[in-house]
């Protein structure tokens, strides 16, 4: 495999082959606010090139790595391997929570979830399943605001990014109905949208 861009992040460097998606300014947000603790079981859905189950693994005390691309779990895997933290974590192939069992539950769910509007053949391709969201960039989020409280510890939390252009106030109302409390607790604005980090708690 090849590994044609590096990424650095504090003092990690993230290899990120051609078929991943490369760390951005939604990456780095989520990576900025996460709060791990060391009681932590940790959920990370879409890893990508796994920078934040990395960073995660550095402190938690369980670490599950879940990616559609298969290219996204070597790579993910080559990373912790790199960052001396692959023994800390669990790499699992599955289109959201298709590969995590009923009675699985985390304390920590993070996601970089694709969330721009696209069209049909836009989501074709290994990148484009990373960021493309359908019509109105909700086709992946909505799936996982439903199914994510099934899996979430009592007092656990959720960590979602996603864009102003996916409406974040239906996110947040979703997540309300499913009865959690959720916030928008941080937002960069880059050309067109602003990034915005979405977290909810039991």
């Amino acid at each position: 495999m090849a590994y044609p861009k590096k990424v650095y992040f504090r003092d990690h460097v993230f290899l990120v082959d051609e078929h991943v998606y490369e760390p951005a300014e939604d990456t780095f947000l989520i990576a900025e606010k996460m709060a791990v603790t060391e009681d932590d079981t940790v959920l990370d859905m879409g890893t990508g090139c796994g920078i934040l189950a990395v960073l995660a693994a550095e402190k938690a005390k369980s670490v599950l790595a879940v990616d559609v691309n298969p290219y996204a779990l070597q790579c993910a895997s080559r990373n912790a391997e790199t960052n001396g933290v692959k023994e800390r974590i669990e790499f699992r192939r599955g289109d959201l929570f298709q590969s995590i069992n009923p009675d699985e539950s985390f304390s920590l769910i993070l996601f970089n979830a694709p969330y721009l509007p696209s069209e049909p053949d836009e989501e074709k391709s290994w990148i484009g399943k990373a960021w493309a969201g359908g019509r109105n960039g909700r086709r992946i989020l909505d799936r996982f605001v439903m199914d994510a409280p099934n899996f979430l510890a009592a007092g656990g939390r959720i960590q979602l990014v996603q864009s102003s252009l996916s409406d974040v106030n239906r996110t947040i109302e979703m997540f309300g109905e499913l009865d959690l409390r959720a916030t928008a607790v941080a937002e960069v604005k880059v050309a067109f949208e602003s990034i915005v980090l979405v977290e909810a708690k039991r």
